[in-house]
């Protein structure tokens, strides 16, 4: 690659600067939190405020193409139809199992670096070294069958080292606008993972700009500085726990946004976030409660958008702890928990109740026929048989029953907490309400994963396909499940999805397939689900082109602001 002398942002960043003028279209952007990283291989790659950062900075090879815009200005993507992005086009060979892609010229980075296919072998690469905390774009390799990322990969032994090491028989230059992927195996869920955030391409120059001999793959630069690609904004300014701010990338291949600066700040109460919008000083504002949401609806000057996408609660139980090895208590959880109540009165209609392990709406998603609904005489029965009659015993679990979910969405998860604390002790189950910073609660889920017991709403199978809900989630953990919160093993799952579903050609064979797993996650009570909940966004009517991506973080370029 070579750098421009003068960076393209130079000008604009001076004319927009917060302590300067005003940009022509500024939109103040309310949520709870801010990016506390960048880094889609750290700690926080779990938390919705750094995929929201990741998105709006950096780009895929590919996406899903833009299905239409509803009248209330809603975008609607075609999960079904893929488009190029950095990638102009690109074709496959069923005989050699090999992807080639042309990549699309003349892409500008916000440093003035110019992208080619140098780029992408260093975002394979950097993937494939497992550094990082979370090694997701390895994960995602792995799901897409790209030949050489295995578990080969993890440990420190010489033929693991050897086996980081990015091939040209996986992933190689062809020249510098054309790259090949190989698979290992044929697997429909090649395409839909280059969609997903962790595998957007870097700006290889500028993260070597800052590697150091201690972290040759930049991840302290990522985590606490910023994170280079060719997205459609560029970071401005960046203080955690505060302020996010970006400005329109002018060279933006696909067309410099409508919105020239995005200020997204962290107001931690919905409902301060709710009264500065009706003010007038915000124009958009996310993560409220459906009753506030409601309460808007008829509002002057306001719009209330609300979408169906893959948005669940769910309780959340380890495998690895006791008593939650106990499936007759597992059991007796879900049987306790008063399904109608909590969507009644924490999600006033805007959610239905959620009987699977994965989105109603993924292909390959299936119906159990398992419907659990409250009865506690059943729950408590369970409770007996799993040996705690009337929660006798439990008390020697104090830890276990501390019931975990963030602070920055206790304006809805708070309320849905109350309700199982208050129901669960009805059959003698002990719960304490333990709310803690995302950053803490993204660190014990994806990390350490050392949650006994957890209220979950932003975890979600950004991949939009049963299969790689699967493997996601409910794989074994040394078998590839990167984010198996609950460390469930099953070895007759791995075996269903690993060595036969996944890279089965037949779609009826590999849905039977999935059905059937699906029955067993369900049986073994993997999580309760309690909710799928519709995505809702609150704006100036003058603000339109909000809408659902499967990370649900809005991309900013689809946003328009009319005069």
């Amino acid at each position: 690659m070579k750098k421009l002398l003068l960076g393209v942002l130079a000008p604009a960043a001076i004319a927009m600067g917060l302590s300067g003028p005003a940009a022509a279209k500024d939109l103040l952007f309310l949520s709870e939190d801010v990016p506390p990283s960048l880094n889609y291989d750290g700690p926080n790659a779990s938390a919705p405020p750094t995929q929201m950062g990741i998105v709006n900075l950096m780009d895929p090879l590919v996406y899903y193409a833009e299905k239409e815009r509803r009248a209330d200005g809603s975008v609607v993507l075609d999960v079904g139809k893929f488009e190029g992005r950095l990638a102009e086009s690109w074709s496959y060979d069923a005989s050699t199992l090999t992807w080639t892609f042309n990549l699309r010229r003349g892409v500008k980075g916000c440093n003035g670096t110019t992208f080619d296919a140098d780029d992408v072998i260093y975002t394979m690469q950097r993937a494939k070294s497992t550094s990082g905390q979370a090694p997701v774009g390895w994960f995602l390799s792995n799901v897409a069958s790209i030949k050489g990322f295995t578990p080969a990969v993890f440990g420190d032994k010489p033929e693991n080292l050897e086996a980081k090491k990015l091939k040209d028989d996986e992933v190689k230059k062809i020249d510098q606008y054309t790259v090949q992927f190989t698979q290992s195996a044929a697997n429909k869920l090649f395409l839909p993972v280059l969609t997903i955030f962790a595998l957007y391409i870097f700006d290889k120059e500028t993260m070597e700009e800052h590697a150091t001999a201690d972290d040759p793959w930049s991840h302290k630069y990522a985590n606490n500085e910023g994170v280079p690609g060719f997205g459609p904004y560029c970071l401005d300014r960046w203080e955690k726990d505060k302020e996010f701010v970006v400005l329109a990338n002018p060279g933006y291949y696909r067309g410099k946004a409508d919105i020239d600066r995005v200020i997204m700040r962290k107001i931690p109460q919905s409902g301060q976030r709710l009264v500065i919008l009706r003010s007038g000083q915000a124009h958009l504002v996310e993560h409220l409660t459906p009753k506030e949401y409601d309460s808007l609806k008829t509002a002057r000057g306001v719009r209330v958008v609300s979408v169906e996408g893959n948005a669940s609660t769910y309780v959340h139980m380890n495998w690895q702890q006791k008593p939650f090895d106990n499936i007759k208590l597992r059991e007796a959880v879900a049987y306790a928990i008063p399904y109608d109540k909590i969507m009644k009165d924490v999600f006033f209609g805007e959610a239905t109740k959620y009987n699977g392990v994965m989105p109603s709406f993924y292909p390959g998603a299936h119906d159990t026929g398992i419907n659990r609904v409250q009865d506690l005489e059943k729950a408590k029965a369970l409770l007996a048989e799993a040996g705690f009659p009337g929660g006798k015993g439990l008390e020697a679990f104090p830890e276990a029953f501390l019931l975990t979910y963030t602070t920055e969405v206790e304006n809805i998860l708070g309320p849905a907490a109350t309700i199982l604390q208050t129901e669960l002790k009805k059959i003698g189950i002990p719960v304490v309400l333990n709310p803690i910073p995302q950053t803490q609660f993204s660190d014990r889920e994806l990390v350490k994963k050392d949650l006994p017991f957890a209220l979950i709403n932003h975890s979600k199978p950004i991949g939009v396909e049963a299969g790689y809900a699967i493997q996601l989630l409910y794989v074994s953990r040394d078998k590839g499940g990167l984010s198996n919160y609950s460390l469930y093993s099953n070895p007759t799952v791995d075996q269903m999805w690993l060595e036969q579903a996944k890279n089965e050609p037949d779609d009826g064979k590999r849905n039977n397939l999935m059905a059937q797993i699906q029955d067993i996650l369900m049986k073994e009570v993997v999580i309760a689900p309690l909710v799928e909940n519709r995505l809702q966004w609150a704006m100036s009517d003058k603000v339109s082109g909000v809408g659902f991506h499967p990370e649900q973080a809005l991309r900013w370029h689809d946003l328009r602001m009319a005069e």
